[in-house]
């Protein structure tokens, strides 16, 4: 068996918690299993960049069985808002909200947590970011089939739709454009003109 299929039949339930709305897995547990599946994995903390504009980015690297793969993930708050050098305010329809500035804790939660995500590209966990609550090995009867929702929702750039769109399009380039879109569509509405931007995405 490859990495890849040793790794995403773990279910990893039992190691997540769930805060705002999302699921984050403990990394200390994830680097544990990690290990014990892969004894050769090893991983670099790269260099946090940083955007006037966007904030901090963290970066992560992993390598398993010769094969290197990279991740990031942007520095946010509860509200998953980026969160930069000074706090900063923005506008809700409750009023002004205000993101408060980043602090060397809220980069290394999100460089671990990166690791978490850079793991999961090699499969440990991968089905949390596909929203699915088992993984494939899982089941012990079959998979009731999907149901397409009456309205689907129209996925537009710069939403939070389309952020979770290219982050699973990313978790998941191993499956192929045609098969992330088909299994997008459950949900969404896409266009062509976004079809071929996830394929940029998945192709890189």
């Amino acid at each position: 068996m490859t990495v890849f299929e040793r790794l995403s039949k773990i279910n990893v339930n039992e190691y997540v918690e769930k805060k705002d709305g999302l699921t984050y897995l403990s990394w200390a547990w994830a680097w544990s299993v990690t290990k014990k599946e892969c004894p050769d994995a090893s991983y670099t903390l790269l260099p946090t960049e940083y955007d006037d504009a966007l904030g901090f980015m963290c970066h992560t690297s992993v390598t398993i069985e010769g094969q290197t793969l990279e991740m990031w993930l942007p520095v946010m708050d509860g509200k998953n808002k980026s969160m930069k050098k000074q706090a900063y305010t923005y506008s809700t329809k409750y009023g002004d909200k205000q993101v408060e500035a980043a602090t060397t804790f809220d980069i290394n939660k999100t460089m671990m947590r990166c690791l978490v995500k850079n793991l999961a590209m090699f499969g440990l966990g991968i089905y949390i970011y596909a929203g699915e609550d088992l993984p494939e090995a899982e089941p012990t009867k079959a998979p009731e089939p999907v149901k397409t929702p009456e309205v689907l929702i129209e996925l537009k750039k710069d939403t939070d739709n389309w952020k979770k769109a290219v982050g699973f399009v990313q978790a998941n380039k191993e499956q192929g454009i045609d098969a992330l879109v088909k299994r997008l569509g459950v949900k969404y509405k896409i266009s062509a003109e976004l079809k071929k931007e996830l394929a940029k995405i998945c192709s890189q």
